[in-house]
């Protein structure tokens, strides 16, 4: 296995003057330029004594800055610590503390509300919107990254050449992120993911779905999350191509403009942005009576799924190879329809713990209602004694699988069983392909009166397709099962329709399609969206 800092060092080199990193709308910096601000920071960092191995914190909305911050402590061989901008300060405050962090990136935006009082490891604060000086600890501090610009002519006296970038190896082992999941439990755990993690993620990516340098990517994902750290920046960098950051979760309009324009090779996105452009752009086409009659006639329905393919794809910029799915699962509804109108998705698998990959399978390949095959370097089995019948929890074991969490012993322990095989807290299904079927969280898994198991991510997929309806959460209340529903307004006020009226059909609607065991009992209707982690999945422990 190739390390990925060898394969980002031969990128760089090969694509020396190719655009690397972009925000759109704004600057774009090419491989020279992230390389050689990656070279001036590891001055400052070796001026101001940080050491292999020392915490480096990056907290900041995304930007191509960010980036570069992160490849340059990562190339430096720091631990890095992404956080997520969204997080309160206090938790910020609190996760570079336990992180015992030395230098902090963040923007503009976020450093007013954070007290370098109460971070008393923090040796110097750096902007990631103009890489500009926030805060020295010292005197000394200050006036070396004041002298970046000198000390870096003096290091390189012929100027800074392909041949002066060479980044390490032959630390597979060591400790490279430090990664505090969200998820939708309360208190985030920083997971220890070495530098073997990432590089095998980078080579199954690399080898599954190769980039060059005539490949973009749109990146939309948060970077302080693994699902966009990895692969709206890692493996296409290593694979010579440019990303375009939009900055945050973007709206359909939004998301479908910078396609249009960016022209890239790969959509990588979380079900929820597919579900909206389906709702937005599909289903009121398809909805129709005409389409409705039209797509139910062999022959006709599939040069009808063709041109409304051809349309949707180009709306994307013409050029997706593959749109790539995770964090959640897919509606089926929405999938049925992606299914047949010929859509190149597929769903795949992971989390924080695998830095972040699991599954997936090519989408030619990919069986619906799956999230793919485990992948080259995981092994995957379900904690069943009839793993194709009999849902059981899914475990994983691999050289992508993390380390522990850090500085939590206790957390570590019950992450793994005795065999050393990694619990995801996720419960599946197999079948005989080896595709892997996710029924639900373990911990979302509501027991009913008479002992069945309900997964509410089902009951909640039955609601969401309903009208009206943005999102659901069912929880179990007693013996009651709830639907708590957040309707579009927009829609409810343009038809006329009353929210709490309409709830009264939609538990008809819903309960006509659930077995006995797993019907609601009352629908309350949410005046706003539900709160989500940064993979869009709702934050479920504010609501039970």
């Amino acid at each position: 296995m190739k390390h990925y800092l060898k394969r980002l060092e031969e990128s760089v080199k090969e694509h020396w003057n190719n655009p690397a990193l972009g925000n759109y709308g704004g600057e774009t910096f090419t491989f020279k330029e992230v390389a050689t601000q990656i070279a001036k920071l590891h001055l400052f960092f070796n001026q101001i004594n940080i050491q292999k191995g020392d915490k480096i914190a990056l907290c900041a909305k995304n930007t191509a800055r960010w980036g570069m911050s992160f490849l340059a402590g990562n190339t430096y061989e720091a631990v890095m610590v992404p956080i997520l901008a969204d997080f309160h300060p206090d938790s910020v405050k609190a996760l570079v503390n336990h992180s015992e962090s030395s230098i902090l990136f963040t923007d503009n935006e976020l450093w007013p509300k954070l007290s370098i009082a109460d971070m008393p490891t923090v040796k110097a604060v750096i902007s990631t919107t103009d890489f500009k000086l926030h805060y020295s600890a010292t005197k000394e501090i200050e006036e070396a990254y004041n002298n970046i610009e000198n000390i870096f002519s003096e290091n390189y006296p012929n100027g800074f050449t392909k041949d002066n970038v060479i980044y390490p190896d032959g630390n597979d082992k060591e400790l490279a992120i430090i990664n505090y999941t969200s998820g939708t439990t309360s208190m985030p755990k920083g997971v220890m993911l070495r530098y073997e993690c990432i590089s095998a993620n980078v080579e199954f990516g690399q080898n599954r779905i190769p980039s060059g340098p005539d490949d973009k990517i749109v990146s939309m994902l948060p970077m302080a999350h693994m699902y966009g750290l990895m692969f709206e920046l890692i493996y296409p960098l290593c694979g010579g191509s440019s990303i375009y950051y939009i900055g945050r979760m973007p709206t359909p309009a939004i998301l479908m403009g910078a396609l249009a324009e960016v022209k890239p090779y790969l959509l990588i996105t979380v079900p929820l942005v597919m579900e909206k452009i389906y709702k937005n752009k599909l289903q009121p086409v398809l909805g129709k009576p005409v389409m409705k009659v039209l797509t139910s006639i062999p022959g006709v329905n599939q040069l009808l799924f063709k041109k409304i393919r051809n349309t949707l794809m180009g709306a994307f910029g013409g050029n997706i190879r593959e749109i790539v799915m995770g964090g959640a699962a897919l509606n089926p509804d929405v999938e049925k329809w992606l299914k047949k109108i010929g859509i190149p998705y597929t769903v795949g698998y992971g989390m924080t713990e695998a830095a972040p990959l699991m599954a997936y399978e090519d989408w030619h390949k990919f069986a619906p209602k799956s999230c793919g095959k485990a992948i080259d370097f995981v092994q995957v089995r379900i904690d069943s004694e009839d793993p194709y019948n009999i849902v059981g929890e899914i475990q994983a074991k691999g050289v992508n699988i993390m380390s522990g969490y850090y500085k939590n012993e206790e957390a570590t322990k019950a992450a793994f069983t005795e065999d050393g095989w990694m619990n995801t807290g996720d419960l599946g299904l197999l079948d005989k392909e080896g595709n892997i079927f996710i029924k639900g969280r373990s911990k979302n898994m509501i027991l009913s009166p008479n002992g069945q198991n309900i997964y509410p991510e089902e009951v909640e997929a039955v609601i969401n397709n309903q009208p009206y309806v943005v999102e659901s959460i069912v929880v179990s209340r007693g013996a009651a099962l709830i639907g708590l529903v957040y309707m579009d307004p927009d829609k409810l006020a343009e038809a006329s329709v009353n929210a709490e009226e309409y709830s009264k059909t939609l538990i008809k609607e819903v309960n006509a399609q659930m077995p006995a065991y797993s019907k609601l009992s009352a629908i309350e209707v949410a005046d706003a969206p539900f709160e989500k982690t940064p993979k869009m999945s709702i934050k479920r422990f504010l609501y039970s």
